[in-house]
């Protein structure tokens, strides 16, 4: 093996925020860490999560806590989440965020010091500490100069390709140098997967070029088990025009400080979709949910801030039912929230106002939509943005079923269940990541242990990746790409039917012939179409995951919405997983797994925020 080769007790795959907590907590204890990122450090997909961080500080008010945090994210997930991990969340956030505070993070604050915290949509009170709308920037800032004087050795541009075994445990890595082709042998005790998600596998995403699931793959190919992939989180609120930026996100913070959702007939359509179970914490009328939004602790919550699963199926509904924007989205407005602000609060001026609250999204429509969203409507439309699907993990401990592999932040599954409340994946990744990187620690040195990088798995994970400079067919790796995002969108997106996504089976079985025929020109040097091809194998690993348990499902939950099987289905579904698995055939496989049952103290948490009773789910 004429390889580079680098060793370190704990290798950490990916740079955002889960692997840079991950990487500070194993380095703590002195073990040596290495950390590798697809792009450039500071460039994580973390940076792009505006709204803030969920945790129960009671800094805004003081009811909150986290029992009502933790019955908050469960309903949000529907009951299907690990309520191990979702306890051990809102448990530990606030520490979480004081520690981030005191390594640097500048919060917005309330009058008095505290951090401030924003309402958010399904959280019952404000409960997301926030940086304006550049929060998840402030996070990647404030653990990359904590993380730096800890002797981090970081690795930027360095794609991995297949984790190395030695018997059933993980031993290393191989990655290829992006810039120059060249192939990496990592050897590690201990490897932590935090690579992110799966938005690249659609057309419509807020996500960056990285997120092809990488992790997802390198997990099951390595052994480990998926958990939930039916369930993709779709933002309600993406940009809609101009064409080149749709998708790009459009915060859920704009909703948390007053913008409201109209169609194109001016009428605000969310009134008309307010759950019964959100009935008495939803507005009432459009006074009261401004009074909410400014802090009245009587009033009830406006009906933008309801789940992000129901607020996309809406805008679809609006959209399909011919009452959509001029470009197939919705409207997103302030001005309604500045005119009655206005009329309370002489000498407003609502354009300095929204600048400060949102300077982000301001400069986002103006420089890219030509648009000032101090004076006009923003359209807006769902997006792929989230997987709560993941490598099935240990709750306390972060690792999977394969020895020495962690997994934490969103390439992780567990916590959200069927659907992501906002604000929870930035302290996940801080509460999660902080003990993957723990116990990651710990698996290296309890006893020391380092397996042997066997020669012929480190040529054949070579020799794979670079297949398509020997190939003799003509398909182009980038059409195969599109053409997956397309069919993804088409068959298997926010509504879906069991014909459709048959379909969709059909399409990938023939996306990966036509995979295995892409091949590329030119050299390893500087060479996309060459990343490309071995994304590939990515994206269509998570789509047949995504598909086939979406396939298992049958019933309507969170982030999964079945045309064919619109309602719920409690006493079947409510209380199993779907589990996703590689037979020793190669095959994927999907099964049903029940839920461990919940202990009685977080039930009767669950039920004093449901008016005593228990949902179905819990029963």
């Amino acid at each position: 093996m004429d390889y580079q080769t680098q060793e370190h007790d704990v290798i950490v795959i990916g740079a955002g925020g889960a692997g840079l907590r991950a990487a500070i907590e194993a380095s703590a204890v002195g073990v040596s860490v290495g950390l590798v990122c697809k792009s450039l450090l500071g460039k994580a997909h973390t940076v792009m999560a505006e709204g803030g961080i969920a945790a129960a500080l009671a800094n805004v008010d003081e009811r909150d806590n986290w029992k009502v945090h933790f019955a908050d994210t469960m309903r949000g997930g529907q009951y299907v989440n690990n309520w191990r991990m979702a306890q051990l969340h809102a448990q530990e956030a606030p520490a979480r965020v004081r520690e981030l505070e005191a390594w640097g993070a500048v919060f917005d604050r309330t009058p008095d010091g505290r951090i401030l915290q924003r309402n958010f949509g399904g959280h019952k009170y404000p409960r997301l500490a926030h940086v304006g709308d550049r929060t998840g920037l402030e996070l990647i800032r404030t653990l990359q100069d904590h993380g730096v004087h800890r002797g981090i050795s970081v690795y930027m541009e360095r794609t991995v390709v297949r984790l190395l075994k030695d018997g059933d445990r993980v031993a290393g890595a191989l990655a290829y140098d992006r810039e120059r082709g060249r192939f990496t042998v990592f050897r590690a005790k201990a490897v932590v997967l935090a690579t992110g998600g799966i938005g690249k596998a659609y057309k419509i995403t807020s996500n960056s070029w990285e997120y092809t699931g990488d992790g997802h793959t390198l997990a099951y190919d390595a052994g480990a088990e998926l958990i939930d992939m039916e369930f993709v989180q779709f933002h309600p609120t993406g940009m809609v025009w101009p064409p080149s930026v749709r998708g790009i996100l459009v915060t859920e913070g704009v909703r948390g400080e007053g913008g409201v959702l109209r169609n194109s007939t001016g009428a605000r359509f969310m009134f008309g979709d307010i759950p019964d179970n959100y009935k008495p914490q939803t507005a009432k009328d459009e006074e009261e949910g401004f009074r909410y939004v400014l802090g009245d602790k009587n009033a009830n919550r406006p009906p933008e801030l309801l789940t992000r699963d129901h607020v996309a199926r809406c805008i679809v509904r609006e959209v399909k039912e011919g009452r959509g924007s001029a470009h197939g989205g919705v409207l997103l407005e302030l001005q309604t929230f500045a005119k009655w602000f206005g009329a309370r609060e002489r000498g407003f001026d609502a354009a300095a106002h929204w600048k400060k609250k949102l300077p982000s999204m301001y400069h986002q429509f103006k420089e890219l939509g030509g648009l000032d969203i101090t004076k006009e409507p923003m359209e807006v439309g769902p997006t792929t943005h989230y997987m709560m699907g993941g490598v099935r993990v240990d709750s306390d401990t972060q690792m999977s079923r394969v020895p020495g592999l962690f997994a934490c932040g969103e390439c992780a599954a567990g916590i959200n269940g069927a659907n992501r409340l906002g604000g929870n994946s930035l302290s996940d990744l801080l509460v999660l990541g902080k003990r993957a990187g723990e116990h990651a620690a710990k698996f290296a040195c309890d006893p020391p242990r380092m397996g042997t990088i066997h020669a012929d798995q480190v040529e054949a994970a070579a020799q794979w990746a670079l297949e398509a400079f020997d190939r003799t067919g003509d398909e182009n790796p980038f059409k195969v790409q599109q053409d997956l995002q397309d069919m993804m969108q088409d068959l298997v997106g926010i509504v879906r039917r069991e014909d459709e996504m048959l379909r969709a089976l059909d399409g990938l079985a023939q996306l990966r012939q036509r995979a295995a025929k892409c091949r590329v020109t030119g050299n390893r040097e500087y060479n996309p179409g060459w990343h490309t091809a071995m994304d590939l194998h990515n994206l269509l690993t998570v789509s047949e995951g995504i598909t086939r348990a979406a396939l298992v499902r049958r019933e309507s939950r969170g982030a999964q919405f079945r045309d064919d099987y619109p309602r719920k289905d409690s006493a079947t579904f409510g209380r199993v997983n779907t589990i996703t698995w590689r037979a020793a055939d190669g095959t994927m496989q999907v099964r049903l797994e029940p839920i461990a049952p919940m202990p009685q103290e977080l039930k009767d948490a669950i039920a004093a925020e449901a008016g005593g009773q228990l949902p179905e789910e819990l029963k």
